[in-house]
């Protein structure tokens, strides 16, 4: 049996997504890498559509994923 890999972008899709400062929220429906964005040697950057869980339109913003140890 071996394991099935899954990439990042497959992993954040479907996530909640919740900001505290832009205080949105809601679902998120794509995920891709973002290789301009910096955030540390352990991190890469994602720029993600969320689908709001209040309002209409989706919006999008960047997260930081730990893919260091």
């Amino acid at each position: 049996m071996s394991a099935k890999p899954y990439s990042i972008e497959d992993l954040l899709i479907g996530k909640t997504y919740r900001s505290h400062n832009r205080h949105d929220e809601g679902v998120i429906q794509y995920a891709t890498p973002r290789p301009d964005v910096w955030y540390g040697s352990e991190f890469e950057a994602y720029a993600i559509e969320v689908s709001p869980t209040r309002g209409i339109k989706n919006f999008w913003a960047t997260v930081a994923v730990k893919v260091g140890a």
